[in-house]
């Protein structure tokens, strides 16, 4: 599976977006759409909770990579262990091989990132990296050299480029899917709320991203939730737990532009501002 130039396949997905009355809602507990043969994306049901985030797993000759747990830590709610295996399983059933293990990683350490890490700290074959900046960081060798772009072998060709991206969190990373082309964005760029802890940080992150993507092929930009209506700059209140009228997951480099534009717009201030597919939301 030696990657080449990825190949921007259509996305249009309806993803599970809650239900009028979460008591009654008949979503699965993980919604799961196979990109293609070897990439996996997955949202958790708004009725479980309502970040409903998305995660991300990618599968290379040697090892499958999960990006990001979930919100919900009971497997009786939310078996991210159980869907991950029999995805896994499922693979391995089309490309037979033995000793074929799982590397966990992370987008940051915010809970609804983190929560289903407890599902695999016994999982054999099994590596889970904290997503703390203390355990993280050094992982990627970001300690030594936070402007480094690290590489993740999943095998057969498939090597991510992770990049440190703190401003919505100190911890916070960045991948890059040669294989697809995607930009995993974390809670960085998303269709939503881009809640900025670090504003400074947070604009080296963006022109970072932006001269990256300038060297390297990205079909879609990826974050982990959608909070933002089809009405342009419209956001769906907090804590909303069904989404009707949702826009695409997918976002563009374009997006990372018009962010770098609003930034420089605002001068260095640290305020709320909506473009029409995000807003631009500071922390304090």
């Amino acid at each position: 599976m030696a990657a080449g130039a990825p190949i921007a396949r259509p996305l249009d997905v309806r993803w599970i977006h809650g239900s009028p009355s979460a008591k009654h809602n008949t979503d699965p507990d993980i919604q799961v759409h196979e990109y293609d043969e070897h990439t996996v994306i997955l949202r958790q049901n708004k009725a479980i909770n309502y970040e409903a985030p998305f995660l991300y797993l990618l599968f290379g000759a040697e090892r499958a990579v999960l990006i990001d747990t979930g919100a919900t830590a009971q497997p009786e709610f939310f078996p991210v262990r159980t869907v991950v295996d029999e995805l896994i399983g499922k693979w391995l059933a089309r490309n037979p091989r033995d000793d074929y293990g799982l590397l966990v990683l992370h987008t940051h350490p915010h809970g609804d990132h983190v929560a289903g890490d407890g599902q695999f700290t016994d999982r054999p074959g099994t590596t889970l990296v904290a997503a703390d900046r203390a355990t993280a960081w050094p992982y990627f060798g970001f300690d030594q050299d936070a402007e480094a772009v690290a590489r993740v072998d999943l095998g057969g060709g498939r090597v991510l480029r992770c990049l440190a991206a703190p401003g919505h969190h100190e911890a916070a990373v960045t991948y890059y899917d040669p294989w697809t082309g995607f930009l995993l964005t974390g809670d960085t760029v998303y269709p939503g709320r881009l809640y900025i802890d670090d504003w400074a940080a947070f604009g080296r992150t963006i022109d970072r991203l932006i001269a990256f993507t300038e060297q390297h092929t990205v079909t879609h930009v990826l974050g982990c939730h959608i909070e933002m209506t089809r009405d342009p700059g419209v956001d769906y209140p907090i804590r909303t737990t069904y989404q009707p009228d949702e826009p695409p997951l997918q976002l563009t480099t374009a997006h990372l532009h018009a962010i770098r534009a609003a930034l420089a717009e605002l001068g260095g201030q640290p305020t709320r501002h909506a473009l029409a597919d995000l807003v631009l939301w500071p922390s304090e």
